[in-house]
């Protein structure tokens, strides 16, 4: 979800100009969050936003540059920006996690079938899933965003040596990790078994915990979650967010085009929640 940065608001045009004037870095930052949220379509955003990207990549001691280009990097996913693929893969070997992070879940928005190799081999890297900082709640890898990412790129394409892969992460100490990658797994599989684990992650007593795996239901578009979902612990906005997702991306079929069955029971749900 976006978090959005403090700043009055903006026309695109002024948007465009923010992020190319190089005095007020927090300007920029604001125009790169505006441009992604707005979803512009201006022939100058892309451009802009990976220009901003790769200032970071080419000048990595600058921290200022660091937060326009975390926002960039989040824009350019929003954006679907295809031609943005090269500047994000070079991002994912940054230093700093967060544009690591935003880099990876960037790439799995883009729809960049040919990343998957790097994401892969990110997220095998030595200690990827272990943690960066003794007690540290954050890990050495975006492990998380890389399996999100890996899921919705290989999304119906089964691959047993992929889903060998990404196996051991179904068991991963921490429960966020083991519902990405039982989310992975079952967008690439079709396997009903990754789903039903994260079923069990609704019923966990901390809630990032339950809206986590709420979420990654919904984007495998697993229908058989439905009632399940409704019935989860979590903030109805959530739940009307998941439902939506079941409703227009079925797992292991085309996007419906008419409203049958499956549909009109998906409909109802959403209504009862309202």
């Amino acid at each position: 979800m976006d978090s959005m940065p403090i700043g009055e608001p903006i026309s695109e045009a002024e948007a465009l100009q923010r992020l190319q004037q190089r005095l007020d870095p927090s300007l920029r930052y604001y125009a790169a969050w505006w441009l992604g949220r707005t979803r512009s379509v201006h022939p100058q955003a892309v451009p802009l936003l990976i220009a901003a990207l790769q200032e970071t990549i080419d000048t990595p001691s600058d921290p200022e540059a660091l937060y326009v280009a975390r926002n960039a990097a989040r824009a350019l996913g929003k954006l679907k920006a295809a031609e943005a693929v090269s500047t994000l893969l070079q991002g994912l070997d940054h230093h700093d996690h967060d544009l690591r992070e935003a880099c990876s879940r960037s790439l799995g928005e883009t729809g960049a079938t040919q990343a998957l190799g790097a994401l892969r081999q990110r997220l095998e890297r030595p200690g990827a899933g272990c943690a960066a900082q003794q007690h540290g709640a954050r890990l050495q890898e975006p492990c998380e965003a890389l399996l999100e990412a890996i899921g919705t790129l290989a999304r119906g394409r089964p691959d047993q040596d992929l889903c060998a892969a990404l196996l051991p992460w179904s068991q991963h100490g921490r429960p966020q990790i083991r519902s990405a990658a039982c989310r992975a797994l079952l967008q690439i599989s079709g396997e009903t078994r990754w789903g039903k684990t994260i079923l069990e992650l609704l019923q966990d007593p901390e809630p990032l915990v339950r809206r986590g795996a709420l979420l990654d239901l919904g984007a495998t578009g697993w229908r058989p979650a439905a009632g399940a979902i409704v019935a989860c612990r979590v903030e109805n906005s959530l739940k009307l967010l998941a439902l939506r997702q079941l409703l227009e991306h079925p797992l292991g079929s085309p996007a419906p085009t008419t409203v049958g069955p499956g549909e009109q029971e998906l409909l109802q749900l959403m209504d009862g929640v309202l």
